[in-house]
């Protein structure tokens, strides 16, 4: 896939320390997929996660990548995946977005006179389970540089019971788990924080007791740039689908509940996306290839689909009708499921950009053929019908579907 036609144009941002963000020129109404996946090579002193910290991605995006590396000592030239294109999140284009279930933030700035829209991406470590980081529509309250850290009645209890006692007040230095910078939102009781760290090796992972932590480099310029009053978004997306010049693009992570908790993957929310996605479009789409990006839930955009042609599909339909056999068999009624309408991003009433409520009924979607034997190579849409069913296809598993 050519992704200068995708109207988002990389661009380096050079931050102090090692890891640098990732920032986009957003061109409007271009398709919201980002970025291209790199190989690098290790040296003899690197560990899997000093390269993420590099090349600004986190500790699972990582692993996840190269699950067949060592995450201490991956060798010496060893070839090194770093994922790095991205489908952006639903929801608006402004202020901070955090996808919970991608451990990863997003910010907007809002364009000056002239300057065209961007978006800066980081990874973040977000609430583990019993701690988790609520959701819905906040926004940033105050801001503050080498913050003292207050640890909460719970967190006191917490170290306690495990014999590490906590003071009530613990100031800026290499024991504070704040870092050097944080930004405080407008959630009760006020404790949610976006926040350093003393701990770099966790970031993007969920292990915090509920406030998002960033990589100290990376909340430094961060910081700098947003403005008390920006709006934040903590959200719970892990299906993200785009169509991009005929090609239909899945992503998945690892799916959590209204707990932060994680659960097993939802098929109905894979098929509303999948949907939603196509509008008008028409497409073969590789089901088995879907589930499985689903359920690995690796986070790297895989290649589910490609566009069809609706005359193709129709044409033998239309020829089989027009020569009954001998003795005809009754037709057999439209196979269809209903899904329900998906649910809103946040725990909040549902509420688009501007404020506009979000209303939905049922979604009425063609059922997914059944797995067949899968061609030796891809098919046209006109050969690639089943003669069974000459209205579905059935796609090979491509052989290779990143860039």
């Amino acid at each position: 896939m050519n992704l200068g036609r995708l109207g988002m144009i990389v661009m380096a941002v050079a931050l102090s320390g090692a890891a640098g963000a990732a920032q986009y020129e957003l061109t409007p109404d271009a398709p919201p997929v980002y970025g291209t996946d790199q190989h690098v090579a290790a040296t003899y002193d690197d560990t899997l996660l000093d390269i993420a910290r590099r090349y600004s991605v986190g500790y699972e995006e990582i692993q996840r990548a190269n699950p067949k590396l060592d995450l201490w000592i991956p060798g010496a030239g060893a070839d090194v995946l770093i994922p790095g294109q991205r489908i952006l999140p639903p929801g608006p284009r402004e202020g901070i977005v955090v996808n919970l279930p991608e451990h990863r933030l997003y910010y907007y700035p809002k364009p000056r006179a002239h300057e065209k829209p961007v978006v800066i991406t980081y990874p973040v470590s977000v609430g583990k389970m019993d701690w988790r980081t609520p959701l819905g529509q906040t926004q940033v309250v105050s801001k503050q540089t080498l913050p003292n850290w207050y640890p909460p009645a719970s967190v006191l209890k917490e170290h306690a019971e495990r014999g590490e006692p906590l003071p009530k007040v613990v100031p800026p230095g290499p024991d504070n788990p704040l870092g050097e910078y944080a930004m405080r939102l407008a959630i009760h009781p006020g404790t949610y924080l976006i926040h350093g760290t003393n701990n770099p090796l966790a970031v993007g992972m969920a292990v915090t007791h509920g406030c998002i932590r960033m990589y100290p480099e990376d909340i430094e310029a961060l910081f700098k740039i947003v403005p008390v009053g920006t709006k934040v978004w903590l959200i719970n997306e892990p299906v993200k689908v785009a169509y991009v010049d005929g090609e239909l693009l899945l992503e998945a992570h690892p799916q959590i509940d209204a707990e932060g908790q994680t659960m097993a993957p939802d098929l109905d929310m894979l098929s509303q996306r999948l949907d939603h996605a196509l509008g008008a479009n028409v497409a073969a789409i590789n089901w088995d290839l879907a589930r499985e990006t689903l359920q690995a839930a690796q986070g790297m955009p895989a290649l589910v689909g490609l566009e069809a042609d609706p005359q193709a599909l129709t044409a033998p339909a239309q020829a089989s009708a027009a020569a009954p056999s001998a003795n005809p068999l009754p037709a057999a009624p439209p196979q269809t499921v209903t899904l329900p309408a998906p649910p809103p991003i946040s725990g909040d009433p549902a509420v688009g950009p501007g404020g506009t409520p979000i209303t939905g009924g049922a979604i009425t979607l063609p059922a997914p053929p059944e797995p067949t034997a899968r061609p030796a190579a891809l098919p046209t849409a006109a050969a690639a019908q089943d003669a069974n069913n000459p209205q579905a296809i059935t796609l090979p598993v491509p052989a290779q579907t990143r860039p």
